[in-house]
């Protein structure tokens, strides 16, 4: 009897811990649309300035679920993430790439940093193979 009552009660436990997991509802804790793309190789260099209605089809989105990061327009990559000073780094965990925000409090700063700080909010990089996209935007 005893037995029958620790089972059910780990199995109880179990699936509450599942069914909260399922139920735990994704939250957008960044979200940006690209100005820049720079698409480039060892030998090629390709920047382009996006024009807005394309823009919106390559917004960067991040989501936090149970307190893990998602980059959810690169096939839900998870990610790391890291504060330093003004900046907010998602590192994705699969070495693909990662994306570094301006805080909005370090923002005021920007334009003392250079000029790429002050004229966007953050950078989107992608490692393709040798090659990278980065994209430089506003945030949402």
């Amino acid at each position: 009897m005893a037995n029958r009552s620790i089972a059910f009660a780990l199995l109880v436990i179990v699936v509450g811990i599942f069914s909260g997991q399922a139920h735990a509802q994704p939250r957008t804790v960044f979200s940006g649309i690209p100005v820049v793309k720079i698409s480039e190789g060892g030998v090629e260099r390709f920047p382009e300035k996006i024009p807005r209605d394309k823009a919106i089809n390559l917004s960067c989105v991040i989501s936090e679920i149970s307190g893990r990061y998602y980059w959810a327009n690169r096939e839900n990559t998870e990610m790391a993430r890291q504060v330093s000073g003004a900046f907010v780094t998602y590192v994705a965990i699969n070495g693909s790439g990662y994306v570094r925000v301006i805080d909005k409090s370090g923002k005021a700063a920007a334009p003392l940093m250079s000029p790429t700080e002050a004229e966007f909010d953050y950078v989107e990089h992608m490692i393709l193979g040798l090659r990278s996209v980065t994209y430089y935007g506003h945030l949402r």
